[in-house]
């Protein structure tokens, strides 16, 4: 990998690409320091100070922003709401024929689909910044500050709008950068930002585990945290490339004077097909109970039971709803994402077949068969991972803010492998010789 951006950065322009790309970032993280008008940044910093981690309620969006949310900047919304409105539309084009048309147009039916997908993404941050706003004058953002109900001093209406319109408007310009980064970068822009976001929250996470380590003044207990990173990175790389390969055999086909097919290929069908989606379905699932009990204020007997089982990561209801909600999630993406019976069909009508098994509904068949083989093992490995912050916190009393947690760790490593294989991508376009020299 190292030796791929030494070679980068030797090609001119893949350096101008590179150093674009890091420009971007730099913007990107001092945005995430520029508080939003209205917002008392001095009792804002005492709530982080007292606050003993940045998880919870809001821990997940909390990490895709880099630590912004907390903080109310502009870009507090962070990626989040791009992430849900590209979910939102990829689960909608399975649904609307309208929408499944567009997919099958190409790259014009695409630019259309992204266009929806911004619009989509503007109205859900209306919607989060509203609710951000609402949650922070209530104080329910840092419910043991004292201070957290003096966090906006102003709850009239002008502030609120134009708290809103801040934060809306900071989703929209990270939707711009990131798009930035496609088409003038090292591409994959969104992903490249979600990474930068989570990766800025790993050396206050590890330097904290360091200060409350009581071992050698804490250097043991982050070398052990070090080693198991390294460890979980290790497993997540070996699962994320490996594959199931399904060879495919294209008959012969004379058109004209000119023979066509006669050709093997194989249809990559991988370990982990639904990526990081079901750990985020997951996620936000398990966080609407606690939502509903904190904005209730009840003191009920349902709100005493959810706060229990449902809010404490180390109730064992908590980790087996977690735990079975992944391996749903993972079945249930992978069902609405491939389908087995449309790459059958055009399997079928440019004369490519499976060896051993007939064109048509068998060759359907036996790919759903191998596809649900593949999504077991594929669903428990992602909920293992989605559970090492809660295991960290229960057998080895670690703080919330886990750095290695399986979300953040599958984020990265996916997005670092991509990236790397862009870049590699490139330079193999640069240095072709060709055939004549």
């Amino acid at each position: 990998m190292l030796t791929a951006f030494a070679r980068a950065f030797q090609t001119p322009d893949l350096r101008k690409k590179l150093l674009f790309t890091l420009g971007i970032i730099v913007l990107f993280r001092v945005g995430a320091h520029v508080p939003v008008p209205g917002v008392s940044f001095e009792n804002v910093n005492q709530c982080m100070n007292m606050a003993e981690s940045n998880s919870g309620l809001f821990g997940l969006v909390n990490m895709f922003s880099g630590g912004a949310l907390l903080q109310l900047t502009i870009f507090a919304l962070g990626i989040m709401p791009y992430i849900t409105a590209s979910i939102i539309l990829q689960l909608l084009v399975v649904v609307i024929p309208r929408l499944e048309q567009l997919k099958k147009e190409g790259q014009s039916g695409q630019a259309k689909i992204t266009q929806y997908t911004r619009y989509l993404t503007v109205a859900l941050s209306v919607l989060q910044a509203t609710g951000l706003v609402a949650t922070a004058r209530s104080g329910a953002l840092f419910p043991q500050c004292p201070v957290g109900r003096e966090i906006v001093p102003n709850d009239g209406v002008f502030t609120t709008v134009v708290m809103v319109i801040c934060m809306t408007a900071g989703s929209g310009l990270i939707m711009w950068l990131g798009e930035l980064i496609t088409d003038r970068g090292i591409g994959n822009g969104m992903s490249i930002l979600m990474f930068i976001s989570i990766a800025a929250g790993f050396p206050g996470a590890l330097w904290a585990i360091k200060q409350q380590g009581k071992l050698a003044g804490g250097w043991i207990e982050f070398g052990v945290v070090i080693l198991a990173g390294l460890a979980m990175v290790v497993l997540v790389v070996f699962v994320e490339q490996a594959q199931r390969r399904i060879p495919v055999q294209y008959a012969k086909r004379m058109i004209g004077r000119r023979s066509y097919g006669g050709t093997s290929t194989y249809i990559p069908l991988k370990v982990n097909q639904a990526g990081i989606i079901p750990v985020i379905f997951a996620s936000s699932l398990l966080y609407i109970p606690a939502l509903v009990v904190q904005f209730s204020n009840s003191q009920a007997g349902w709100a005493d039971w959810i706060q229990a089982n449902l809010t404490q990561q180390s109730s064992p209801l908590y980790i087996s709803v977690y735990f079975l909600l992944i391996v749903f999630f993972a079945f249930f993406y992978v069902a609405i994402t491939f389908n087995p019976e449309e790459v059958a069909d055009n399997m079928k009508k440019y004369g490519g077949f499976i060896p051993g098994i007939r064109a048509g509904r068998p060759t359907a068949e036996y790919l759903s068969y191998v596809l649900n083989r593949i999504t077991w093992p594929g669903s428990l490995y992602l909920g293992l991972i989605a559970l090492v912050p809660t295991v960290a916190l229960v057998g080895f009393g670690a703080q919330q803010n886990f750095p290695f947690g399986g979300t953040s760790i599958l984020i990265i490593v996916g997005v670092g492998l991509e990236t790397v294989k862009q870049i590699e991508s490139q330079l193999q376009q640069r240095h072709y010789e060709g055939f004549l020299r």
